[in-house]
C-alpha cells in the first residue's frame, strides 16, 4: 500500500533527522539568513510531512473514511504542486539564486570564528575537508571575510593545526560553491531518477485514494479490502 510505504519512509526521515540533530546538534546551517535550516531539520520537517500525509492515507482506507481520504489526496497535490513551482522558479530564476547563494554564503564566513556560530564552522570545516576545496569561490574569500590573510586550517592541502595563517602554504584552489555545482552535474541522472521515483509515489498515492474514495461513494458501504 503506498500510503503505508510514505508512513514507514517519514518515520525513518524522522528518525535520521531526530539523529542527525542529537548527534551532530553543533552542525548547524552554512546561511546566516536561514539559521534554522540545519540539515537534521530540513529532514525532520520531511519526514514529518511524509509521516502525516502517509498517516491519512492508511487511516482513511482502514476506516474507510472518505474524509481522510480526499484529505490524503489534497495534501498530495499541494506537495506536487509545491515541488512543480519551486522547480519552474529555481530555473527560471537559476542565476540570480545562484548569484544569491553565493552572496549569503560569502556573508556567512565573516562569522566562522564567533562563538554563536559553531555550527556554521563545523558545517565549513566538514565540507572543505571532505570536498577538498576552500571559501565559496576561491580560498580569498575568507581573507574578505576575516579581515585578514589567514584562512580556516581545513583549506590546507597538508592539514595541521595553524596551517591555514602560513600563507606559504598550498590551499585548495577551487571553490565549495563550484564543487558542488560540479557533483550536482556529474549526478544529474540520479538526481533526476530520484525524482522520478518520488513523482510516481506521489501519484500512485493519488491514484489509489481517489479510485477507494469513489469506490466507497458509490457502493455506500464499507470497502471490503
Amino acid at each position: 500500500m503506498v500510503s503505508f510505504a510514505l508512513q514507514l519512509c517519514g518515520c525513518g526521515l524522522l528518525g535520521v533527522g531526530i539523529w542527525l540533530s542529537v548527534s551532530q546538534g553543533s552542525f548547524a546551517t552554512f546561511s546566516p539568513s536561514m539559521p534554522s535550516l540545519s540539515a537534521a531539520n530540513m529532514v525532520i520537517a520531511i519526514g514529518a510531512i511524509v509521516m502525516v500525509t502517509g498517516f491519512l492515507g492508511c487511516l482513511g482506507a482502514i476506516k474507510e473514511n472518505k474524509c481522510l481520504l480526499l484529505s490524503f489526496f489534497i495534501v498530495l497535490l499541494i506537495i506536487l504542486l509545491a515541488e512543480l513551482i519551486l522547480l519552474i522558479l529555481f530555473f527560471v530564476y537559476s542565476d540570480k539564486v545562484s548569484e544569491n547563494a553565493k552572496q549569503d554564503l560569502k556573508d556567512g564566513l565573516a562569522l566562522y570564528n564567533s562563538e554563536n556560530n559553531i555550527g556554521l564552522r563545523n558545517a565549513w570545516n566538514i565540507i572543505q575537508a571532505e570536498w577538498k576545496c576552500c571559501g565559496v569561490i576561491a580560498y580569498t574569500d575568507w581573507h574578505e571575510a576575516l579581515k585578514e590573510q589567514v584562512v580556516p586550517d581545513r583549506c590546507c592541502q597538508e592539514h595541521y593545526q595553524y596551517c591555514g595563517r602560513n600563507s606559504t602554504n598550498m590551499f585548495w584552489n577551487r571553490g565549495c560553491f563550484e564543487k558542488v555545482e560540479e557533483w550536482l552535474d556529474d549526478n544529474k541522472h540520479l538526481l533526476g531518477t530520484i525524482a522520478m521515483v518520488i513523482l510516481v509515489v506521489q501519484l500512485l498515492g493519488m491514484a489509489f485514494s481517489m479510485t477507494l474514495f469513489h469506490h466507497i461513494h458509490r457502493t455506500g458501504k464499507k470497502y471490503d479490502a
